[in-house]
């Protein structure tokens, strides 16, 4: 679990959440989005989830499904070693996990591309991804060919997961000053934009992105297209956007980060949740395009026959009462059955389907995935 501060405060031990990745969601990029208007997409090269009839979610969440959503969870770690990694990523595939994700954390964690392009070589069918890249201490033009690259050696399994980036340290230890929020998240828009259309094949005209000259990448090109995307953070215009605009968007719970960089602020409770959620919708509906995936970073994971009494703590801890940590996907506590129950809730009244867990939660993960309805 992640280290709780007093005062509903929690802190990030190198998550490498503020951002994105994904499986195929099924929406080709927006054009209206792109910097290069007269780069365009031919209909027929679209995001893989969109043809996945399970997975279409209407925008009034008081409407009746379409078809009840599969609920599937993915697996957030990092190398230690060759050995260890491989059997890593063969055991996550053979159990049934969607995907393999690497924080990015410059200066205290691997690179996720490298360390995604490793799992690669064990695996066949895992989806690997990002979980999130630091938009603003990274080259739009060498982030989209690591991405490019790590699509080929994969053969059409990466996923790109960003973020505004919220480690003041990463910022600074990359010369460079960490911007306020709303500059971040404009930075992170503008960012993502130009990723997708190099990988999309398109040319990116001189000062689009600080650039000095146009920037294309003509090679490697990736197998997928596009290469699906999931945006992270809980910014109510980075929410919006990701509605809009990315194939996925990812929820962690957490609010403002506070003056170290690490810390934040929770945002755990159902109705905060509500507003998030309320905010993609609002997005999507806005662009015209069907909701993106929401996917849930877990904090915390407890196996026990006594959530209440297993909840206490974190609840002091984080400033809430028992019953409000108990509702909300953040935290999974309980028995198996309790587990998946809570899941399948909150998908219901969410439309939650991606959930992410952390190496420490894998033995519980595994049950919790044998346990899934079909």
């Amino acid at each position: 679990m992640a280290n709780v501060r007093p005062g509903r405060r929690i802190r990030l031990a190198r998550l490498g959440f503020g951002a994105l990745g994904r499986t195929s969601s099924g929406r080709s990029p927006d054009l209206s989005y792109c910097p290069v208007a007269h780069c365009k997409q031919s209909d027929s090269t679209r995001n893989p989830r969109e043809n996945q009839e399970d997975r279409r979610i209407p925008h009034d969440r008081s409407a009746p499904w379409v078809s009840m959503p599969r609920i599937e969870l993915s697996v957030q770690a990092s190398p230690a070693d060759q050995a260890s990694w491989a059997e890593l990523a063969r055991r996550c595939e053979s159990t049934g996990f969607r995907a393999l994700l690497v924080s990015d954390h410059p200066g205290t964690g691997p690179s996720p591309f490298v360390s995604l392009a490793s799992a690669a070589t064990a695996t066949s069918t895992l989806r690997l991804g990002s979980y999130v890249v630091n938009a603003g201490v990274r080259d739009p033009l060498l982030l989209a060919s690591e991405v490019a690259i790590l699509d080929v050696v994969s053969n059409g399994r990466a996923e790109l997961g960003i973020g505004a980036g919220h480690t003041l340290a990463e910022w600074a230890m990359t010369r460079r000053t960490q911007p306020p929020p709303a500059e971040r998240v404009r930075g992170l828009i503008t960012a993502t934009t130009v990723v997708r259309e190099l990988l999309a094949g398109c040319t990116v005209p001189a000062g689009t992105a600080d650039g000095l000259a146009d920037v294309r990448l003509s090679g490697p090109r990736p197998v997928q297209a596009p290469v699906p995307v999931l945006v992270g953070g809980g910014n109510p215009a980075l929410l919006r956007r990701g509605g809009a605009h990315a194939d996925a968007v990812g929820l962690s719970g957490l609010g403002r980060t506070l003056p170290d960089g690490h810390a934040h602020t929770v945002s755990w409770s159902a109705e905060q949740l509500d507003g998030h959620v309320a905010l993609v919708h609002e997005g999507a509906a806005g662009a015209g395009v069907s909701i993106p995936d929401l996917e849930v970073l877990v904090q915390h994971v407890e196996l026990t026959d006594d959530r209440e009494s297993a909840a206490r703590p974190l609840a002091q801890d984080t400033g809430l009462t028992g019953g409000d940590l108990l509702a909300v996907p953040y935290v999974l506590i309980g028995t198996i059955t309790q587990i998946v129950e809570q899941v399948v809730d909150a998908r219901e009244r969410w439309g939650i389907t991606c959930w992410v867990v952390r190496l420490d939660a894998l033995e519980v993960a595994e049950q919790v995935v044998a346990a899934l309805p079909s």
